[in-house]
């Protein structure tokens, strides 16, 4: 059976222009044609140097099925590759954020943003057909502030898809215990969406290197639900960056199951209130 992601992948970290024409011109066709003077929802990609991502992650949200209008925005976040010139193939509308780090791109988004509901994209991220409406079809509850998703990750050569599937198991068990007290705590800004009123009213934090998308979850928490949704409609699919930083499977697993194991206590309690690491403070 075709998996939902299959062509994308044939795609993913190539560069365009080893990419038939042919796909180019239909990603582009469809791109232009979602463009909607009056959105409903905004789609907002942020991307630093993703020239070799883009493709297959606009293609996939080209494909996605929503029964609203919407636009698909990109913020290019002072990328050094050649981010902007596919972009500008793609016909892609998109904004120059010179400011680098994710949460001043995902701010710059936010302003542009005309949609009603905002769902945060990243580029090197693909996303199944039907995850825009699965966000929306709970964003569009009066009682909910924010939805996030769960999300697995592109295989690496060599590497087993039985162990990854194991390690994504594993971690997916535990961002369930998780979210029961501290959802913010899950929360990925690859599969985040939230009512663009109430991000507007917070937004996002620009003086940290990660976290912006938890905090500003955090911080919608006396506004309404924070919903997780586990269905398979919405688990992305992403590239193991995160995975490669670590060095191998084993020590990212390892790593993360000791951080796990020490804030075990603490996964059972409401948190109103995080203290900043200084580690993780933008330095200017």
């Amino acid at each position: 059976m075709t998996k939902w992601y299959t062509k994308y992948l044939e795609v993913f970290e190539k560069p365009i222009d080893s990419v038939p024409e042919q796909t180019v011109n239909e990603v582009r066709k469809k791109l232009m044609a979602l463009q909607s003077k009056e959105p409903v929802v905004s789609v907002v990609l942020i991307a630093h140097n993703e020239e070799t991502h883009l493709l297959a992650c606009l293609w996939s949200l080209c494909d996605n099925t929503c029964p609203v209008p919407m636009e698909i925005l990109t913020v290019n976040n002072n990328s050094t590759d050649k981010t902007t010139e596919v972009l500008d193939r793609l016909g892609a509308t998109w904004f120059d954020e010179k400011l680098k780090g994710p949460g001043h791109a995902r701010q710059c988004g936010l302003n542009h943003a005309k949609g009603k509901y905002h769902i945060c994209i990243d580029a090197d991220t693909m996303y199944p057909p039907h995850y825009i409406e699965t966000h929306l079809k709970e964003l569009m509850k009066p009682e909910v502030a924010c939805t996030f998703a769960l999300w697995s990750f592109v295989p690496r050569k060599g590497e087993s898809v039985w162990a990854l599937r194991v390690y994504e198991s594993l971690r997916d068990l535990h961002l369930r215990i998780q979210a029961v007290k501290r959802p913010e705590l899950c929360v990925r800004g690859m599969v985040f969406g939230f009512k663009t009123e109430y991000g507007r009213q917070i937004g996002f934090r620009t003086d940290i290197i990660r976290g912006e998308d938890g905090s500003l979850a955090l911080a919608m928490k006396p506004m309404g639900r924070l919903v997780f949704i586990t269905s398979r409609k919405a688990r992305a699919l992403t590239s193991n960056s995160t995975l490669n930083a670590d060095g191998s499977l084993l020590k990212s697993f390892t790593k993360r199951l000791i951080k796990a194991c020490r804030g075990l206590g603490g996964i059972f309690t409401k948190k109103e209130k995080y203290e900043d690491q200084d580690s993780n403070i933008i330095k200017r």
